[in-house]
């Protein structure tokens, strides 16, 4: 594993790298979203909510990350470390002349519209940006996925195009926008847009 730490925190949350031990916390978090993320997500089956498919995906993760490949981080409320809210992955790491990732993140649909996606979005950036010496971070959203979107624009992704039936959510093909943002951006040799003022990008490693 390249120079990722296990758990970074921000002001209010604990980002945490994937673990097994996470199998029954993230279990119960996609059941209580399973509605809520159907709009947004492939189409899964039931066995994808249990505790024993979420081991299996997570341990599928640990191993992305010992090999460099990708790093998942579940967020947790600081005051509450047992209640997993959601997560922020850096996928498709690529070395080499590329340096890039790809960013995905999702939030417990009852803590929507509190900064909190926000705060991850900018912490796993610094993540990326700091730890990995990655340059470029893709995150590709429907545009008809106003939230995320937003959350992308405050932490400095700017629209670089659009792919056509790029995936496949919920057993339609649909559009994606490509949002970036550049390591430059992230040091400030491009102004960054005001940020909300209850997020942070710094963030401290345990």
């Amino acid at each position: 594993m390249s120079g990722c730490r296990h758990v970074y925190e921000t002001v209010r949350l604990a980002l945490r790298l994937a673990a097994p031990s996470f199998a029954v916390a993230l279990s119960e978090y996609y059941r209580r979203n399973r509605a809520f993320f159907s709009a947004f997500d492939p189409q899964r089956e039931d066995a994808f909510f249990t505790e024993a498919e979420q081991r299996i995906l997570l341990e599928r993760d640990v191993e992305l990350a010992r090999e460099d490949r990708g790093y998942r981080f579940y967020l947790f409320l600081r005051g509450k470390p047992e209640r997993l809210i959601g997560m922020v992955g850096l996928s498709n790491l690529v070395r080499g002349a590329f340096q890039s990732c790809h960013m995905g993140y999702k939030l417990d649909g009852e803590l929507l519209c509190q900064g909190y996606m926000t705060e991850a979005v900018e912490a796993a950036a610094g993540i990326a940006f700091e730890d990995l010496g990655l340059h470029r971070i893709e995150a590709n959203i429907m545009p008809k996925n106003r939230a995320s979107l937003r959350v992308a624009e405050k932490a400095g992704f700017y629209h670089e195009g659009l792919a056509v039936k790029y995936l496949k959510i919920n057993g339609v093909w649909e559009d994606h926008i490509h949002m970036v943002l550049r390591s430059e951006q992230w040091h400030k040799e491009t102004p960054l847009p005001e940020q909300a003022p209850t997020t942070s990008p710094a963030v401290r490693g345990l």
